[in-house]
């Protein structure tokens, strides 16, 4: 029976995919340990007893393992979490250790995991582990992360950050402008951006839930969602980091971020008050702490996803997609975490990988692979530009900086005018045709 079952081209590709991931954790394991740090497998183990680094995100990754559940079972799961949560919470204050909470939604996706397999059989027990695989790629998706931006700190010792500053000049450095704006707003308008900041995959659960909110009584997941173009963002964004090192305006040309790290490397203490000078921009040293996770902004990609994925939900849900969009733009630049060279390439990068994800799901035709082909194209030639071409930009602002946003808008409304082809068409209900009268 699992011989057949292995014969069945989907079951092939989800466990070629599942190795693959497999394989990759591994090597950043191996990667972290030269370091002599931990990778995201034994990060993620020790969450099972020592303190999460992130609570609300272990809690929505059990809210998006329990889209499999009935509304009986995610009582009972909801409450085992909580109840294990307030036990490690009493020792945890007894022995004086750090105080978080999340360790009780890990011990029950895991638990829900050990059901599938020992408890749950056919059809069942394959929605239960898709669910708590959901859950736990969530989780392992922030730790991967994590870890390759110490990769990319130790691997890259120098950035192009005067290259993108340089570029910067054709957008009218909206960095600068955004930081006095948001320094302006005082310390209310900072807390509400960097809760916003770093509550991003959170937003990104709430909008996933409305996605997946049929999926306990259908039985299968849809065939494209959030969490899928979410994912893929977080695992091919690191990799254009190393190609492409720049760690921000606030390291690069400030303090460093809240006043602590890279403020000895920086090349003068400018941001947010005065635009940095231009001229021959070269590679600088850097220290091997700062993460070089600036191009493209994955923050502004991830944003993005969630702004596509929640227009087709209630209007309560396109409120929060449309603020989050918005607040997040305005933490990535006015915390002088990016450029806005950035934030253009991170606007494409989901967008591409989104209509990628699409086009992977329908089928691929013509008009997917013109779409993709688009996108990638104009990224890779906005990357080029940066390097290659920065003070050619800088020098002619009013051509460079419309064609930047221009080459932006072309793969959005090329986005827009293909997905809504894509969309099934109903066909008008039939009149019934009128009956003779009888003589």
């Amino acid at each position: 029976m699992l011989l057949s079952a292995l014969r069945r081209p989907r079951v092939l590709l989800w466990t070629a995919a599942g190795a693959v991931a497999l394989a990759f954790l591994i090597a950043l394991e191996i990667a972290a340990r030269h370091y002599g740090l931990p990778g995201p497998i034994a990060n993620q183990a020790r969450e099972v007893l020592f303190a999460p680094k992130s609570g609300p995100l272990l809690y929505a990754s059990m809210a998006l393992m329990m889209v499999v559940l009935t509304w009986r079972q995610r009582a009972v799961a909801a409450a085992a979490a909580v109840g294990i949560d307030l036990v490690f919470f009493l020792v945890r204050w007894i022995v004086g250790a750090d105080m978080m909470f999340g360790n009780g939604a890990l011990w029950v996706i895991l638990g829900y995991g050990a059901i599938a397999l020992t408890r749950r059989t056919g059809q069942e027990r394959v929605l239960l582990l898709k669910g708590v695989g959901l859950g736990l790629l969530l989780v392992a998706g922030r730790k991967t992360g994590d870890t390759w931006l110490l990769i990319t700190s130790k691997t890259r010792p120098t950035v192009l950050d005067q290259y993108v500053a340089t570029a910067d000049h054709a957008l009218g450095n909206p960095s600068w402008l955004a930081g006095r704006i948001v320094e302006a707003t005082g310390p209310v308008g900072a807390h509400v951006l960097d809760w916003v900041y770093i509550q991003l995959a959170v937003a990104a659960v709430a909008v996933s839930l409305y996605q997946l909110r049929n999926v306990a009584t259908e039985r299968r997941f849809p065939g494209h969602y959030l969490v899928r173009t979410f994912l893929v963002i977080g695992l091919l964004g690191p990799a254009i980091y190393m190609i492409f090192p720049v760690v921000g305006p606030i390291f690069t040309y400030g303090t460093g971020a809240f006043g602590t790290g890279g403020q000895q490397w920086a090349l003068a203490d400018l941001w947010p008050h005065t635009p940095p000078p231009l001229g021959t921009p070269h590679a600088i040293p850097f220290d091997e702490i700062t993460p070089r996770n600036c191009m493209p902004s994955l923050h502004t990609a991830w944003a993005t996803a969630i702004f596509i994925h929640s227009r087709k939900g209630p209007r309560l849900l396109r409120y929060a997609g449309t603020f989050w969009l918005i607040a997040t733009l305005g933490a990535t630049l006015g915390f002088g975490y990016h450029y806005g060279a950035d934030i253009v390439a991170g606007v494409v990068f989901a967008f591409t990988i989104d209509a990628a994800l699409r086009a992977l799901d329908r089928g691929w035709d013509r008009s997917g692979i013109l779409l993709v082909v688009h996108g990638t194209v104009v990224f890779t030639l906005m990357l080029v530009s940066y390097r290659y071409l920065p003070v050619q930009m800088a020098d002619h602002p009013w051509i460079f900086g419309p064609l930047l946003v221009l080459a932006m808008i072309s793969v959005i409304h090329g986005y827009v005018r293909t997905t809504r082809l894509w969309e099934p068409k109903t066909a008008p209900a039939q009149q019934p045709e009128p009956q003779p009268e009888m003589a």
